[in-house]
């Protein structure tokens, strides 16, 4: 391969490396590894420049062995410079960068010289990927025809639903584990120094001497492994071993859980798990509906509506499934829970049945039934429905202190290296002193102790059952009891707002009729306006006739009458008690069976065996406030709702058409049709920036033909049916505003204030709106009163992002207001200047948050700061943040437990997080430091005694201690003080909870460092010595040197029981000794 041209030329070449350039000063020539830094974002040879860089002195080329640069989309990616920031602001302008494009790189291949220089690698590297790709090829996803009851229709060959979640099997369990234990350094030393013994010229004392604590570690997890892995196969033993009743030509059949194929008609009865992803066919309520429970799904505790296929709901018999030809087409198995798009179709009429699929049609795995008996068609089985693809393996989240015992343990490591060096030096290198150096390697092995994992494991256990022993944080549930220490080390603690600093228990406090607001002191006015309007249109009903009552609305066209505030009123509540998507339940009478059945037209409605069942807590306030005032929902199915009025009449409404609610429309709306006026309703309801043109009037005849077409298609079915809905959404009139509150929880304002108090820096992530966002945070007193609040105004280039932290620079000591899309414009272009300016507010504030946004946040905070982050949230919105975080506390809230499950600690109220950290937290801290220090310094004396003794001995490598008495040294003998650590307190928890600043001092991490390890060290050394004491036996008398010197060591180590205190810093600044 030569040069892209005459005029350049070749410099050097290095392990397979060549640089093209032209006119480089002669300094730089014959430093490949200087070019290879300065070629990134280079273009192509073929296409470079003079100028690429601003010189014509700069490389313009780099190609490496068989593979180029080529040029992707310079269009589409540019690598953005950061800005600099100076003291007057920002110095670089938008226009001042020279942005180069991106490269990707593609084999080049070229004879015999490419085979040389690096072929021979990239053809073992493609046998391996091809030998891998061929044992871990996976299957294309693709949509699906199934037909009812017909498996062998299928044309493809479908996953298994079985359940598994082992990690090994019979053949890989003793394999897995020892790999697992045996792929960390520490632990594959003390295999090589326990092999080492089989050899007899290495070893220095009994087998059992290093056999017997690895043997027992090994053991401890082989059997905790054991166990779990048996625990696992149980749970899915039991999963896969339930029984459900199969619809076949002959009847019901019971089939196994894991023997379910897609096609199979399934019956699913209440109160049973679904066991894999079905369309619903048909159910037992005469509603065509049930309800289903998803919080194992999506962690949310309300009930979701599910709709049966009309088509087949309607069929007389269970039978009549198999007597049509009708299949389901169904899209590929994707992640997404709460999208599907399919269509149902009966071929055996004429024409043929079409009638769209979405998710109000389909019965997930892993939800159970809540009312009725339901009976679906299987589309998705094992690995391809929803609940396993969202299934995935947390990060194993590792503490700070386990990576800082590391760093002690690799420097533990080189001083026995260097030990070992220099015994053998002073020896003289005689003989062979390779041998000597090895068995010095084995004599002073004990620096690095073995017991210091299963040390600290068990006082971490100790800790996580201390905190959900204790009666002030009643519920808590320690889920990763590795981190436990984590709780006393954190900088910045992030939290969701709704169910987390509120209650997330929605109360109905305005009603704002333009020029007159009602609020929770003037509700009984409501009442009596509410009575008086329905007063007047009975009486004006019954002296009508039915025909002569109008079809619709006037035209926009037509004069507006200025409307009494009773008939405002009036318009407003049934407004309120019909646009939603509340569903009315009854308890059975019986109750015995606990059955729960839908209220229908002929039954006795009373209000207390009703309870109100939907998807958002707001719905339910709103109904329920509508019941208070005399308009009650009594009774709803897919067509209709029924209301009673003030005066006991039932008023029933058609329901024409739902609109359901969307994160992207921030609304929702119901087309409605009075029986009893023959007048058609479109009501409409939303978040405030979403609800702009209205109108009085619409055809819905023509848009109602559009929705349907729109709903039967398969592909951008959500854009068609979205623009179908727009069309409508037109210059309505506007009815009220309505006030709904959610108070805070208990003891939120001094739990913050304590957090603040001990150096803790708090965050609030929402995907609530800007103003109630600042609300929330001034009530909470996250931001004070007095404080400066900067509202980051939205910004959608990067232009008006600059000027913003600008403006944010120039300010001090005030809270941050930003919302998600501002922080996603300043995230693209100033992500290190936009973090540096936050973490510099004592309190900031981000809305309109979406899931990923908040996890992204979390992430930036570790990269930037290198401080440790705690997320804490109650909804399965939280979980990202909850698990991207260094330690993440669930609360068991309204909207589930899916925040709680996913989180390393749960709890049940947010006031429970301040004891938590400062005395929970802390104590752990201090007690898992002191005990690390301590097992290493139990190792350090040994080994020093042992050094001592070489010495003595003329440096001969010959152990001082052997059998049981060092195996009951580093076990029985030291237990003592090892559960004495793991006790101790330095404060009483109430001076913990009064002085939060003691936790402040955590964060520096003084209480384990270098400075600290030394202390021990020399502390070790003192103890150590006994060997030189005065007293202490001449050379020639061995056994007399062992007794005295053990004999010393003992009192040494009873007397110095105190030295942990001693050795922490902190210790010293609270006056201890």
């Amino acid at each position: 391969m030569g040069p892209p041209s005459s005029s350049w030329r070749s410099a050097s070449t290095f392990q397979g490396l060549r640089c093209w350039f032209t006119d480089v000063p002669s300094a730089v020539r014959g430093k490949p590894s200087w070019l290879l830094a300065s070629c990134r974002g280079c273009v192509p040879a073929e296409r470079c420049i003079p100028r690429t860089c601003g010189s014509e002195d700069q490389i313009l080329c780099l190609v490496l062995g068989p593979w180029r640069y080529q040029l992707e989309d310079e269009s589409a990616h540019l690598d953005e410079m950061p800005l600099m920031m100076s003291e007057e602001g920002f110095e670089n302008e938008e226009g001042d960068y020279h942005t180069l494009p991106r490269a990707r790189l593609t084999r080049r291949r070229g004879g015999l010289e490419w085979f040389v220089c690096g072929g021979w690698k990239f053809l073992c590297s493609s046998c391996c990927d091809w030998l891998i790709n061929i044992c871990q090829r996976k299957k294309e996803l693709k949509a699906r025809t199934v037909w009812l009851g017909c498996p062998e229709k299928c044309e493809e060959k479908h996953p298994r639903n079985s359940i598994k979640n082992q990690k090994y099997n019979v053949f890989t369990f003793i394999p897995g584990v020892l790999y697992e234990q045996f792929k960390f350094f520490l632990n594959l030393y003390f295999l090589v120094v326990s092999c080492s013994q089989f050899v007899p010229a290495l070893k220095i004392g009994y087998l059992y001497t290093y056999w017997a604590p690895l043997g027992f570690v090994l053991a401890v997890t082989v059997v905790r492994e054991a166990i779990d892995e048996f625990r696992r196969f149980q749970r899915d033993k039991d999963v896969n071993s339930q029984l459900y009743s199969k619809l076949t030509v002959r009847g019901k059949v019971q089939v196994k859980s894991s023997d379910i194929q897609v096609g199979d008609l399934i019956i699913v009865e209440k109160n049973q798990r679904i066991p894999s992803d079905m369309v619903f066919l048909r159910t037992s309520e005469k509603a065509g509906s049930c309800f289903i429970r998803t919080d194992q799904l999506d962690g949310e505790t309300d009930w979701k509506l599910k709709v049966a296929v009309s088509c087949t709901q309607r069929l007389p018999a269970l039978g009549d499934l198999f007597s049509i030809s009708a299949y389901v087409y169904a899209q590929k198995p994707q992640l997404d829970i709460h999208s599907f798009e399919g269509t149902f179709t009966r071929e055996d009429c004429d024409p043929p049945i079409h009638e769209s699929l979405s998710i109000e049609n389909t019965l997930w795995a892993s939800t159970v039934v809540a009312s009725g008996t339901v009976i679906g068609v299987v589309i998705y089985t094992g690995k391809e429905t929803r609940s396993v693809m969202n299934t995935s393996n947390p990060k194993n989240k590792v503490g700070l202190l386990d990576l800082e015992l590391n760093q002690l343990t690799k420097a533990l490591f080189l001083a026995l290296v260097a030990l070992s060096v220099v015994m053998v030096t002073l020896q003289g290198f005689v003989g062979p002193w390779y041998r000597n150096l090895f068995r010095f390697l084995l004599l002073f092995s004990y620096i690095i102790p073995i017991s210091l994992r299963v040390n600290l494991d068990m006082g971490k256990a100790a800790y996580g059952w201390m905190m959900m022993k204790d009666e002030n944080i009643p519920g808590t549930v320690v889920r990763t009891s590795t981190i436990p220490e984590e709780l006393g080390r954190l900088v910045y603690l992030l939290t969701d707002k709704t169910g987390t600093l509120t209650q997330n228990e929605m109360v109905f406090k305005r009603l704002h009729l333009g020029t007159v607001s009602y609020g929770t002191d003037t509700m009984d006015e409501i009442q009596s306006h509410l009575m008086n309007s329905y007063s007047q249109v009975h009486s004006q009903a019954a002296g009508n006739t039915p025909g002569s009552a109008p079809l619709r609305r006037a035209p926009s066209s037509a004069p507006k009458i200025r409307k009494s505030v009773s008939s405002r009123i009036h318009e407003a509540v049934k407004a309120l008690a019909l646009c939603h998507n509340v569903t009315p339940v009854y308890e059975s009478r019986a109750g015995v069976t606990g059955e729960t059945e839908f209220a229908e037209a002929d039954q006795d409605f009373s209000d207390e065996n009703r309870t109100y069942q939907a998807s958002s807590p707001d719905e339910v306030a709103l109904v329920q406030w509508t019941e208070s005032v005399g308009l009650t929902l009594v009774s709803r199915d897919l067509t209709s709702m029924q209301l009673r009025t003030p005066g006991g009449q039932i008023l029933t409404f058609c329901v024409l058409q739902m609109f359901p609610f969307t994160s992207e429309s921030k609304r929702m709306g119901v087309i409605v049709r009075d029986e009893s006026t023959a007048e058609i309703t479109f009501y409409m309801k939303g978040a405030d920036t979403a609800m702009a043109a209205i109108v009085q009037y619409n055809d819905w005849l023509e848009e109602e033909s559009r929705y349907s077409q729109a709903k039967l298609s398969v592909h951008d079915r959500t854009l068609k049916v979205a623009a179908v809905v727009e069309s409508l959404e037109r210059e309505m009139e506007l009815l009220c505003l309505t006030g709904v509150e959610d108070q805070l929880q208990a003891d939120v304002r001094p739990t913050l204030e304590m957090l603040r108090n001990a150096g803790i820096k708090i965050w609030m992530l929402t995907g609530d709106k800007l103003e109630t966002a600042t609300c929330i945070a001034k009530s909470s007193h996250l931001v004070s009163r007095t404080q400066d609040i900067h509202v980051f105004r939205p910004v959608t280039s990067r232009g008006e992002a600059h000027l913003e932290l600008n403006a944010l620079r120039r300010k001090h000591d005030c809270a941050l207001v930003i919302s998600g899309d501002s922080l996603e414009v300043c995230l693209k272009y100033y992500q290190h200047e936009l973090v540096e300016l936050a973490c510099q507010c004592p309190a900031v504030v981000c809305c309109r948050c979406s899931p990923t946004q908040k996890a992204h946040v979390v992430k930036l905070l570790q990269q930037h700061t290198g401080r440790r982050t705690c997320a804490v949230g109650d909804g399965g919105n939280d979980v990202s943040m909850i698990q991207a975080a260094d330690c993440g506390i669930g609360i068991e809230g309204k909207e589930g437990r899916q925040a709680s499950l996913a989180a390393d600690f749960s709890i049940t109220q947010f006031r429970h997080i301040g004891r938590l950290l400062v005395v929970h937290g802390r104590n752990s801290y201090k007690r898992s430091a002191a005990l690390g220090q301590f097992v290493m310094h139990r190792g350090l004396i040994i080994s020093t005694m042992q050094a001592v003794f070489s010495s003595v001995f003329y440096f001969a490598s010959v152990p001082l201690y052997q059998g049981f008495l060092m195996v009951g040294y580093a076990t029985v003998y030291t237990m003592f003080p090892v559960f004495s650590l793991v006790l101790d307190q330095d404060v009483k928890p109430e001076m913990a909870m009064l002085y939060p600043e003691l936790y402040k001092d955590l964060t520096k991490g003084r209480a384990l460092s270098f400075k600290t390890f030394l202390i021990w060290v020399l502390i070790s050394i003192y103890q150590g010595e006994p060997a030189r004491e005065p007293g202490a036996p001449r050379p020639g008398q061995r056994q007399q040197l062992q007794t005295a010197s053990w004999g010393k060591h003992c009192f040494l180590f009873v007397c110095n029981q105190r030295s942990s205190n001693v050795a922490d810093p902190s210790a010293w600044e609270c006056g201890q000794t």
